[in-house]
């Protein structure tokens, strides 16, 4: 197929369709978004974060900001911190530098945008490639590693567009093994950012997370938004399963799902980003409003050296970093995805994987099916008559 660009929100970007999902990759920073799911529809469903600045034409000297919206892929993921003489961006070259084009192709019902990048702080090379699947409102995101030896952290960095209704977009995943807050050394609250929950606090429940402050002593992390004037980060790790892992989160008052589906022994940590209005440093300047959802290995957001290294999460036998090898290729797989939901269907409570797909249930009991490869976690295959 030839290759379709245009410009998107001020930055070049490619386009992939099917006849379920259009979505825009930039080629600064493989930024994923905008992605438009049920695109036929006269209500289509646009779930991604587009930070308001992409008309200011900035120069922040971080591309990642300039840029910032939806999906993107971080290689390494979290701080700028030198290691092994290696001095990598903020999360990697992966979500800063440009990207080249190499490939759009259909076979059968599966159309490719393939996507490539020479890293220059460990050299290597990684290729892009997202998939859609007719009849699918997902997408199939595969990063293939190769050339990179040694330990890596890394992480997936979906962001979605927040509802103005306090508390009306609810958080939910696979059952939980513990959550932590980030242990953080600066000082909280010193002006540029507001943080609302205890630096290093530990939680069984998403909906019962502690604070810095005597009331509440409590706050909800799994609806938002909540918390203006506030940033803050919330790690969680789910219990060994069958299986792929999952997170959703729910828009009743849109009748819509978000859902992401990962092998947990391959990304372990999803890293909450809660931010409501509490970042004031340009570009940010108190406006961003987002929830990140970060799917990674990684050692909460606090970059390469400390995940590679001894620390408390790995002591407890949960993965921080990969180990790659220059001569074996890793790939990572992902899935993204939307369904439309009845009435009444509120917090997800449950996922349940057969062969044509998933069927996700509410709290309330109501239950919807969406068509979704979902052993392309495991295989990396979409349609079993095709290549890999």
């Amino acid at each position: 197929m030839k290759e379709t660009r245009k410009r998107v929100l001020g930055e070049s970007s490619w386009i992939a369709r099917s006849d379920q999902v259009e979505l825009a990759v930039t080629e600064r920073g493989g930024h994923m978004g905008p992605v438009t799911f049920y695109r036929g529809d006269r209500d289509p469903i646009q779930p991604y974060y587009l930070s308001p600045w992409q008309a200011e034409k900035l120069d922040t000297g971080l591309p990642l900001l300039d840029v910032l919206r939806g999906d993107f892929f971080c290689l390494p993921f979290g701080a700028a911190n030198a290691y092994k003489g290696e001095r990598h961006p903020v999360h990697g070259e992966s979500a800063n530098s440009r990207w080249s084009f190499e490939s759009l192709e259909r076979q059968g019902p599966v159309t490719a945008l393939s996507l490539s990048l020479n890293v220059l702080a460990r050299p290597g090379r990684i290729t892009k490639t997202l998939s859609l699947v007719q009849g699918h409102n997902v997408v199939y995101c595969r990063h293939l590693l190769e050339g990179l030896a040694g330990r890596m952290c890394l992480s997936h960095h979906a962001t979605l567009a927040l509802p103005e209704q306090e508390g009306s977009l609810l958080v939910s995943s696979s059952p939980l093994r513990f959550g932590r807050v980030p242990p953080r050394q600066e000082a909280l609250n010193s002006g540029n950012e507001y943080y609302f929950l205890q630096p290093g606090a530990r939680v069984r429940s998403l909906g019962r997370v502690p604070t810095v402050w005597k009331d509440p002593a409590y706050e909800d992390c799994s609806s938002f938004p909540r918390r203006y004037g506030f940033m803050d980060l919330l790690a969680f790790y789910v219990r060994p399963a069958a299986g792929p892992a999952w997170v959703a989160a729910s828009v009743p008052p849109s009748r819509y799902v978000w859902f992401a589906l990962k092998d947990p022994a391959v990304l372990p940590q999803t890293l909450l980003w809660m931010s409501n209005g509490g970042r004031h440093a340009s570009p940010w300047n108190g406006r961003n409003r987002c929830l990140g959802v970060e799917d990674g290995c990684a050692y909460f957001g606090d970059g390469l050296e400390m995940s590679a290294r001894r620390n408390d999460l790995n002591a407890e036998g949960i993965a921080t970093a990969l180990t790659l090898r220059d001569d074996r290729p890793r790939a990572i797989h992902y899935i993204q995805g939307v369904v439309r939901t009845p009435k009444g269907f509120d917090r997800v409570r449950s996922v349940r994987f057969g062969a044509d797909g998933i069927v996700l249930t509410s709290q309330a009991g109501s239950s919807v099916a969406a068509p979704v490869r979902w052993r392309f976690l495991l295989d990396g295959r979409l349609v079993d008559c095709l290549p890999d």
